[in-house]
């Protein structure tokens, strides 16, 4: 009886594993590309959040004549500008770091002691390191996000010189 059995291989067993090395490394590439995308999300939402603090920067600064002009000594300053007696807000809510995810930036100040820019506080190497939009030609090739510093937009004016 035990002459008309087939000798075992092993062949499904060995499918199986090769099946389940396929699968893993093609769940790691997912992650991996995955990680990547949120990542980029989270850099397209720096650069926005920074340039509306950018605005949000300039325009605190410029709402005041010149000779009076000061930038703001905190974030919150851009909620609600306490110098006017209407309700003035520069910035609607004040957003977090998308890079970090915290509400904590740096902040860089000017000689008067006000906000003049801000920047993310991630050493991250960033993805985008060209074909930035004017605003944010300075960004190019820097190595971190912290170099990326959003200084507060200053429009001209030829009877304005003080800045």
């Amino acid at each position: 009886m035990k002459a008309n059995r087939r000798p075992q291989a092993g062949f499904s067993y060995l499918a199986l594993l090769i099946f389940l090395a396929v699968l893993g490394v093609a769940a790691s590439a997912t992650v991996l590309l995955g990680s990547i995308a949120q990542r980029r999300q989270a850099e397209d939402t720096l650069l926005q959040t920074g340039a509306a603090y950018r605005t949000a920067l300039g325009s605190y600064y410029q709402a005041m004549p010149p000779g009076k002009r000061r930038y703001p000594q905190q974030l919150a300053d851009l909620l609600l500008d306490a110098r006017f007696p209407k309700l003035k807000r520069h910035l609607r809510q004040l957003y977090p770091d998308p890079i970090t995810g915290q509400p904590d930036w740096q902040l860089i100040r000017h000689a008067d002691g006000g906000i003049m820019a801000i920047a993310s506080k991630s050493t991250a190497m960033p993805i985008k390191v060209d074909r930035f939009i004017p605003d944010d030609s300075d960004f190019k090739g820097k190595s971190r996000y912290s170099d990326w510093v959003f200084t507060a937009k200053i429009q001209s004016n030829s009877n304005d010189l003080t800045q």
